[in-house]
């Protein structure tokens, strides 16, 4: 099981967006991306689906920009994967086999199996909020590096 770039992309950006923003403090895609270090073109059509499916919000105009309304918080990681690559990529067979499954398994599949049903249980159980209080609670902000202390 592997996450494309724009998936990884789009949570460590949502989860940003979690931390930083609110419906009274909206932030740019610029100011995101810079922030985490993406790509602001790609990061924006990222967003572009992240705000058709719900899971985050926007405004236009001088006072716009991204931000998570209570509701967004309440999604899940799963879902941002599942708007960014489908779910079927998290089925893929860690080996890069066409066939691989408890009938058919490739040399390392049920070494693979319980830890990936045990990251997939996560994203689907735990909301973006919750994620983000974790981060918190830990004295860690998301930043160019990724995931760090809390100076």
């Amino acid at each position: 099981m592997m996450l494309s770039r724009a998936s990884k992309y789009a949570i460590l950006s949502t989860l940003f967006l979690a931390e930083h923003s609110r419906v009274d403090k909206k932030i740019s895609v610029k100011e995101i991306a810079n922030s985490i270090d993406v790509p602001s073109p790609f990061l924006a059509k990222l967003f572009q689906q992240l705000v058709r499916s719900k899971i985050i919000s926007s405004t236009k105009g001088p006072n716009g920009g991204f931000y998570l309304t209570e509701k967004n918080g309440k999604r899940n990681v799963l879902d941002i994967i599942e708007v960014i690559d489908g779910l079927d990529k998290l089925n893929d067979c860690f080996l890069g086999l066409d066939e691989c499954d408890s009938k058919n398994p490739c040399p390392v599949h049920f070494i693979v199996e319980p830890f990936k049903n045990g990251i997939l249980g996560k994203f689907r159980d735990k909301t973006i909020m919750e994620f983000t209080k974790e981060i918190s609670e830990k004295g860690r902000v998301l930043t160019l590096k990724g995931i760090i202390p809390e100076k």
